[in-house]
């Protein structure tokens, strides 16, 4: 077996099927995707083709992108003042940092949501944008589950 194992390996190498040797360096070259500096709008104001929903989801090329690694919060419709004025502000955010230049997107294991949109870690030298937000204050790291952002009555 041990034999047959190398001759594979062997065989794929030799063959250009570099990839069979360095089987976790496919999945992560073929997962990100450098997208251009563009400018975004906001989609609820006719932003265009490029534009944010919110602070974890905006349109890039008429694509639907969730920013996979956190949790902001909503603003259509926000359950109480307070989550309205966050939300709004990370909105503003996430705006600003995709406007600021190109971005890296990254597909997790997990390529889309149960709401079909594609999920992306978006990030700009190796920093991720999310953390970024999560790091102002304007959102949360996304556990699996949403939490409130309205304090309990």
């Amino acid at each position: 077996m041990r034999y047959v194992l190398e001759a594979l390996l062997i065989g794929g190498v030799a063959a250009g099927g570099w990839m069979l040797a360095t089987p976790s360096a496919a999945p992560l070259a073929a997962a990100a995707v450098e997208a251009p500096a563009r400018e975004f709008g906001f989609c609820h104001s006719g932003g265009g083709t490029d534009c944010v929903v919110d602070g974890d989801t905006f349109w890039m090329d008429g694509e639907k992108i969730r920013v996979a690694d956190i949790d902001a919060p909503e603003t259509h419709p926000s359950r109480c003042p307070e989550e309205a004025r966050l939300g709004n502000a990370a909105t503003r955010r996430l705006q600003a940092l995709l406007n600021a230049g190109p971005v890296t997107l990254v597909t997790p294991e997990r390529a889309t949501d149960r709401y079909g949109r594609a999920l992306r870690i978006v990030t700009r030298g190796g920093d991720s944008l999310g953390e970024q937000l999560v790091r102002e204050g304007l959102a949360r790291r996304w556990t699996g589950r949403r939490e409130p952002w309205c304090a309990a009555a």
